[in-house]
Parts: structure tokens; sequence; C-alpha cells
């Protein structure tokens, strides 16, 4: 059982295709226009997407600091399903988890992240801002590149 605690889910529904976002989440070059929260730039993301490929995104904090994002890819079921593992490069944390999952409905998709494994409850917190941020972008980018 998942514990709760250690556990963060959230959603936002996109007006666009899972197709489309699902491409978002793992095209480089998509990743540099809406990865982060506000005040974070994505930096040289590198994505090798296939089942035990590693990805790693640079997050570029207001203050000019670099935090990297490493992992590898546990599941990748396009356009639907990604699961892979999160830890800090420079961080001694132990591995989480993520699931990100793009339900279409119609003309719009829900994208439903499940942030697991996390080591405690102000880390969590700390993430929920983040995947706030991200998807917040993310339903921007999609609207700026509407097709």
């Amino acid at each position: 059982m998942t514990d709760p605690s250690r556990t963060l889910v959230v959603r936002k529904t996109i007006a666009a295709t899972p197709e489309r976002l699902f491409a978002a989440w793992t095209e480089p070059a998509a990743l540099r226009q809406w990865w982060g929260p506000e005040g974070v730039t994505c930096i040289d993301p590198q994505v090798d997407l296939r089942v035990g490929g590693r990805y790693r995104i640079g997050n570029r904090l207001s203050d000019g600091s670099i935090l990297w994002i490493i992992g590898e890819f546990e599941a990748v079921e396009p356009p639907h399903r990604l699961v892979y593992t999160w830890h800090l490069e420079s961080g001694a944390e132990s591995t989480e988890r993520v699931t990100v999952r793009f339900e279409g409905h119609g003309s719009v998709t829900e994208v439903i992240v499940t942030h697991a494994l996390i080591a405690t409850e102000m880390l969590r917190d700390q993430h929920r801002h983040g995947w706030e941020g991200c998807l917040e972008g993310l339903g921007r980018y999609a609207a700026s590149t509407h097709q």
C-alpha cells in the first residue's frame, strides 16, 4: 500500500490530444518551452525514450543555480502513460517514482501526475508546487501551439 503522506497526485485538464501532450512531455525541444514552475527555466533536457532509457533535465532557478533531475524510464506507453524514476543528480535523496497518465476525453486530455516514494511531507509539498507549475506551463504551451 502506498503511504499517502509520501504520494502526491496532481491533475489538469488541457485542450489537446493525448498524442500532443505525450510528445510535449517527451521531446526535448518542447520540454524547453514549458517545463518548470514560474521562475524555473528548463535547460538541456535529454530524453532516451525507451524502457531502461534515461533522462536528464536541468532546472535553472531564479537565483541562477541549477538542479539536475535524472531518472530511468520504467514504462513507455505512447500516448497514454509514462513511468520513470526521479532523483536529484546532486542529492542523496532516495529514488522517487513518477507516473504520468494522459487520458483523452473528446477534445481535452486530463494529465494526471502521481509522484510516489517522496521522503518527507515537506518535500511532497515542494513537489506539489513544482508539478502544478509544470502543468500550468504545459497548458499554456498547448494553447500557444494549438494545431
